[in-house]
């Protein structure tokens, strides 16, 4: 697989990521540790390099999977992970948002140790937390990176005013924000271009729009129980059938170049710049195996002009999140 820069910080990563979220946890068809070990390990032998996790996955157990998973080939990936999630020690459940710089560095020793690596290559904030000015957290990421015990700095969903402000105390490596052909905000509200203009890399979320844009979803799709996609706008069935009108354009595209839906639209959000790097999710190794084609379809300017023509015609049905959730968000 051909390889990407992220940004000028120069860390290089496969051009396709692999989001480790899904495999136990926030959808219903999870899987046992030792398949989502296999199919790690899969991904590793087909030329992936940058893998995703976060501690509030599980939580805490996704880590574990990742750090087992990759331990014999360590030294030949990028394992990002996140901070920024208060958890009850009890129960699991999320409480609010902490990103106190005492908490950072706590989250910072817990996943080195679950992850059992000595340092993380990309420690990103899972949320910004107004009660904590970005400037410290950026500063406490900074002592560890001083401390060798993490290597990048990178945000999730922050607004553009936040990347400049945190970026002016501890370089910013990457953003990680929810885009794809359905989810199109980078694009106007600043974040894109904030990344051209520093130089930071873009590692889009959710690139196959949870599942949607894969072509594999209708009104008719009943999602399993546990499964957060119950609780998304986008996911009632009047919500999904209105957005039909994506799937449908992608499976036009997608048949000139015999090529699948879910391959089209990772492949458009790859000839959008060439430091945006996309970390679909799975659980099966067709879909995996799948995905990782995105890297060798090629779209011409003319397929990518068809593409802005017809999707500039179709309007989204529903919100990302629900409003509690969306205000989490562009901080």
């Amino acid at each position: 697989m051909r390889q990407r820069l992220l940004g000028k910080s120069g860390l290089k990563v496969s051009a396709i990521g692999f989001g480790c979220m899904g495999l136990n946890f926030g959808y219903a068809n999870k899987v046992g540790k030792q398949e989502g070990i296999a199919l790690i390990r899969a991904a590793v032998e087909r030329g992936v390099t940058f893998f995703d996790t976060a501690e509030v996955y599980g939580p805490f157990t996704n880590e574990e999977m990742v750090g087992e998973a990759l331990a014999p080939v360590r030294e030949q990936v990028v394992i990002a992970t996140k901070f920024g999630f208060a958890i009850d020690p009890a129960t699991g459940s999320q409480t609010g948002l902490d990103s106190h710089p005492e908490r950072i560095r706590a989250v910072c020793d817990a996943s080195l140790k679950r992850l059992g690596v000595e340092a993380i290559d990309l420690f990103y904030q899972h949320r910004v937390d107004p009660a904590v000015p970005i400037e410290e957290v950026a500063g406490a990421v900074k002592e560890l990176i001083q401390a060798g015990k993490v290597r990048h700095f990178g945000l999730s969903e922050p607004g553009a005013q936040t990347v400049r402000r945190a970026h002016a105390v501890q370089p910013v490596t990457a953003l990680q924000n929810e885009y794809s052909l359905w989810t199109r905000g980078p694009e106007t509200n600043g974040i894109l271009e904030t990344c051209e203009e520093l130089g930071i890399g873009f590692v889009p979320y959710s690139p196959l729009g949870k599942g949607f844009l894969t072509g594999a979803m209708s009104r008719d799709t009943k999602l399993g129980e546990g499964d957060f996609r119950n609780l998304l706008p986008r996911f009632t069935p009047e919500a999904m059938e209105k957005n039909q009108a994506l799937v449908d354009l992608l499976k036009r595209i997608a048949a000139t170049k015999k090529r699948t839906p879910a391959q089209i639209a990772l492949a458009w959000l790859l000839a959008q710049k060439p430091w945006i790097v996309p970390i679909p999710g799975t659980t099966r190794l067709h879909r995996l195996e799948e995905n990782l084609g995105a890297d060798e379809v090629v779209l011409e300017a003319a397929d990518l002009e068809e593409i802005r023509q017809a999707a500039a015609g179709i309007q989204v049905e529903g919100e990302r999140y629900p409003a509690q959730l969306l205000a989490t968000t562009g901080r």
